[in-house]
């Protein structure tokens, strides 16, 4: 049965999200040790998590509806476990920054926890993928060329 849904999955699109995921959180990493700016490394972090949320969304072969951190999470909650804290401070950044709303969009400057907090949620959502999962759809995927 988890063959079955294994060969569900896109993996391309998984590699591709994930790889870029971690080449965002490694390079939001690398301006806050070179002393980027806050709002810099914010902004790098905050496409990582995305980028690992759609990751997540991908290994599942479960499709977004939108790329906002509600929707993702919406659906990334339908595959797996998140913890609820992980998953209310996820959701909470629509509603500090209200990026994706038509009547109240506003994009203030992040500040320093701000940054803090969304480098801390990619390292926890980091945690949530299943290296064997992982492996399993990178082997069947393997097979099936």
């Amino acid at each position: 049965m988890i063959e079955q849904e294994i060969t569900d999955i896109d993996l391309e699109a998984f590699e591709t999200d994930y790889s870029d995921a971690n080449a965002y959180y490694h390079r939001a990493l690398q301006f806050l040790k070179e002393g980027t700016r806050f709002s810099l490394v914010f902004n790098i972090a905050s496409v990582a998590l995305e980028r690992y949320l759609l990751a997540l969304c991908d290994l599942y072969g479960k499709e977004p509806r939108n790329h906002n951190y509600m929707a993702l999470m919406q659906t990334v909650e339908t595959v797996i476990d998140v913890p609820a804290e992980l998953n209310k401070k996820i959701r909470f950044l629509d509603f500090i920054f209200g990026i994706c709303s038509i009547d109240e969009y506003r994009h203030p400057d992040p500040n320093e926890a701000d940054m803090e907090n969304v480098l801390y949620l990619c390292t926890e959502v980091q945690k949530l993928f299943d290296t064997s999962r992982i492996t399993t759809a990178r082997s069947v995927s393997e097979n099936l060329v």
